[in-house]
């Protein structure tokens, strides 16, 4: 079996020593076997894929023997071609048109998701309708009495007329269309929403499920059958209430947090802004603190979990990266200022969603201490002191932990004493985080836990920055998936007081926008591929699939191209 894995390894171009550790070898075994087998299908983006880099684990979408029902969302209905019937469809009025209402679109040759897809439409593309489907979820739309193909009428408002003016009402439902435009509750998904709690230590990652609807679909069914419990996903506050005060835009922020609600995932709002994004109304931070407390407060108070509330959002970061003055308004660090913005946050929080999580944010890890950046055991700290007291200012504490060059295991004194081999700081060791533990522990926190907001280990071989302890320091996609299972592992057995670990990451798409997305360094973090046509699972993805099923189901990795590895262990 040795043999088989450094064909594979020769095979990606990589060339590295055998013997592997046997979970590698496992993976590169089903890699082997996946060749050739099915994907989901496409979505809007049609870029290239990505080659050569390492063995495509394929797998569908919806796995044979899963370890927990497949997700019900709003989104498109996916049978294979071969199950899908012929669609038997019936012919609306002729006046009636509609009207993109999602940034992207695609447009197939038939009302069915295995069918070709013949175009994109983009958000605010008028359509006339030509044909429905007999179930109402499909639409055939055409320009000048030509028909274009077919789309989701999930993602489509019927407009009223020759006005063109969108009602905001679901294609499928001509009758809605008498109606004005208002947002209405959807209530709760059957069973209710997730309570808001953690296990210890808990499984979640990075997602990009802003843009594009159907690969978030894809991205968090896949999540879901990899026994992961919750998802991060960025709530950008200039998406939302870029137009000005209390001008706010749910369009995109309802479907994504819906989509998650249905999909029986958790879902973590890391609300913040874009730092480059410089003339953003409200100004930087901290001088932004009050008008950020009443936007979190309106995001927090439109998704309760309440049955009245539109949906469900868990757990909310507050920023990221204050120590950094890029974060922080190109000003100086400082951990009072953001303690303040925190509490402010907190009060806007807890007032409308008592049982919301509020994590602080994570600090990214340098040794750098001046205007520019402040380590983040100093930030800690300082923190601490400003508050007197964590209470009215987070639940729990958001840390950052990448592993870097070092083994999950490895002593931080080991990493701050071997300069040349992991990069002489504390820091650079996964278990860096247990200094932050230490911190709060002085200042009486021990009864809070710590939330992993991002870790993780890159086997970048293109950036300079990052191959220094990625492929440089001997980490290839095997070594990665081996480090994260052993992470979780050792937070199993050595830290109580952990809760969710949210690893780096799901992929993006958006990195194939240049045609080359290895000079991404976040694509090398990534446990699958970014594609926008099929699933190309990295050998993370299934090594922590297996080992997520097996602790919390005694099941196998429903994606396991094995059939002898299927369902009950």
């Amino acid at each position: 079996m040795n043999k088989l894995v450094c064909k594979i390894k020769s095979m990606n171009g990589r060339g590295s020593k055998c013997g592997l550790l046997l979970v590698a070898i496992m993976v590169a075994t089903v890699g082997l076997a996946a060749c050739g087998s099915a994907g989901p299908e496409p979505t809007a983006t049609p870029t290239k894929t990505p080659g050569g880099e390492q063995p495509v684990l394929a797998a569908t979408a919806t796995p044979a023997s899963a370890a927990q029902p497949a997700p019900t969302t709003p989104s498109e209905p996916a049978p294979t071609a071969a199950e899908e019937p012929a669609a038997d469809v019936s012919t609306p009025a002729p006046e009636i048109a509609v009207v993109v209402n999602t940034p992207i679109l695609n447009v197939r040759s038939d009302p069915n998701t295995s069918a070709n897809i013949v175009r994109e439409a983009k958000q605010g593309d008028q359509f006339e309708v030509l044909d429905r489907s007999a179930d109402g979820g499909w639409i055939q739309l055409g320009e000048n009495g030509q028909a274009l193909g077919w789309a989701s009428a999930d993602y489509l408002q019927v407009s009223a007329g020759d006005a063109g003016v969108s009602t905001g009402a679901p294609a499928g439902d001509q009758a809605a269309a008498e109606q004005p435009a208002t947002v209405q509750p959807s209530g709760p998904p059957a069973g209710g929403y997730l309570p808001s709690t953690m296990l210890s230590p808990d499984y979640g990652a990075q997602a990009f499920l802003w843009w594009k609807p159907e690969v978030a679909h894809r991205d968090l069914e896949l999540m879901k059958n990899g026994g992961f419990n919750w998802v991060k996903q960025a709530f950008a506050w200039e998406t939302i209430e870029g137009a000005g005060k209390g001008q706010y835009d749910w369009s995109v922020a309802d479907r994504v947090v819906r989509d998650v609600n249905a999909s029986g995932l958790k879902l973590l709002a890391r609300v913040s802004s874009d730092p480059e994004k410089t003339n953003f109304w409200p100004g930087p931070p901290p001088g932004n603190a009050g008008n950020f407390a009443e936007f979190v407060g309106a995001l927090a108070a439109r998704y309760n979990c309440t049955a009245q509330a539109v949906g469900c959002i868990q757990a909310f970061q507050i920023w990221n990266e204050p120590n950094l003055a890029r974060e922080w308004g190109n000003n100086q660090p400082s951990p009072a200022q953001y303690a303040d913005f925190l509490r402010q946050a907190y009060s806007a929080i807890k007032a409308v969603n008592p049982n919301a999580i509020v994590i602080s944010a994570g600090m990214a890890p340098t040794g750098t201490n001046d205007n520019t950046a402040m380590p983040d055991d100093v930030f800690y700290e300082q923190m601490y002191q400003a508050m007197g007291s964590s209470n009215g200012y987070f639940d729990m504490l958001g840390v950052h932990g990448a592993g870097f060059a070092a083994p999950p295991e490895l002593d931080p004194a080991e990493a701050a004493a071997n300069k040349d081999q992991y990069g002489g700081y504390r820091f650079f060791a996964f278990r860096h985080v247990e200094d932050i533990r230490a911190i709060m522990e002085r200042y009486g926190d021990s009864g809070k836990k710590i939330v992993l907001l991002e870790f993780g280990w890159t086997f970048d071989s293109v950036n300079a920055s990052y191959k220094w302890h990625g492929a440089d320091a001997g980490i290839d996609q095997f070594v990665q998936a081996d480090y994260l299972k052993r992470a979780y592992q050792y937070a199993a057995a050595n830290w109580p007081w952990v809760g969710l670990m949210s690893l780096l990451t799901m992929p993006n798409v958006d990195w194939l926008d240049d045609g080359n997305p290895q000079d991404e360094e976040q694509y090398w973090w990534a446990i699958m591929d970014p594609s926008p046509t099929d699933v190309r699972m990295r050998a993370a993805f299934i090594v922590l699939c297996d080992y997520f099923n097996e602790v919390q189901f005694n099941l196998y990795c429903p994606y396991d191209p094995d059939p002898s590895r299927r369902g009950q262990r």
